[in-house]
């Protein structure tokens, strides 16, 4: 039972803003953990490991909400008001931050766009969270000059990146959705709808 039109209700407005809000404050707080990881990773040359052990949780906003609300534009358009609540709340980063929340929410959307929107399970939860790792770690080479490594370095990255995602973005937005879905919170939404 997939919800195919594009007009958004007033209440899914808002709980994409609710999530939005959790997610902003929890991007900011995993900024805070990934400084602090790679300051313990310094001393053994593997301080860029500190963000990507826990870049799968700044695709969450994304994946929860197109996997809740199971609309077009959900993911990407989370993704990037969270991304602005977090920049607001004090993101040292500024608005690169934002930039990297339109590439990150862009690669979730696509996952959800090519199921055409009609798909909603643990597969597609985990190639949304595949496609902002993706999209996320091509803008990492570019802004973070993640060329200067060597080739086995980068793969290590991108798989502890990949690890991330798949878990905090994947895993654990499906559970999470799933768990509001049966305790019958989520009624009037794409995903209450399905587990009705």
């Amino acid at each position: 039972m997939e919800n195919k039109t594009n007009t958004w209700k007033l209440k899914e407005i808002i709980l994409a803003a609710m999530i939005c809000i959790v997610f902003g404050v929890v991007y900011l707080a995993g900024v805070y953990l990934a400084s602090m990881i790679a300051g313990v990773l310094t001393p053994f040359g593997l301080s860029p490991l500190g963000n990507e052990l826990v870049f799968g949780v700044w695709f969450m906003a994304a994946t929860l909400s197109g996997y809740i609300l199971q609309k077009p534009g959900a993911a990407i358009v989370s993704e990037v008001i969270a991304s602005v609540i977090e920049v607001l709340l004090g993101n040292w980063f500024g608005p690169l931050v934002i930039v990297a929340g339109i590439i990150q929410g862009a690669g979730a959307e696509l996952a959800f766009a090519a199921g055409r929107y009609r798909k909603f399970d643990g597969l597609v939860m985990y190639l949304a969270a595949a496609g902002a790792c993706v999209t996320s770690f091509c803008w990492s080479f570019i802004r973070s000059g993640y060329g200067k490594f060597s080739v086995s370095f980068l793969v290590m990255l991108f798989v502890v990146r990949l690890a991330s995602s798949l878990l905090f973005s994947g895993l654990v937005c499906k559970a999470a959705g799933d768990g509001l879905a049966k305790m019958g919170l989520l009624k009037g939404y794409g995903l209450g709808k399905n587990h009705a």
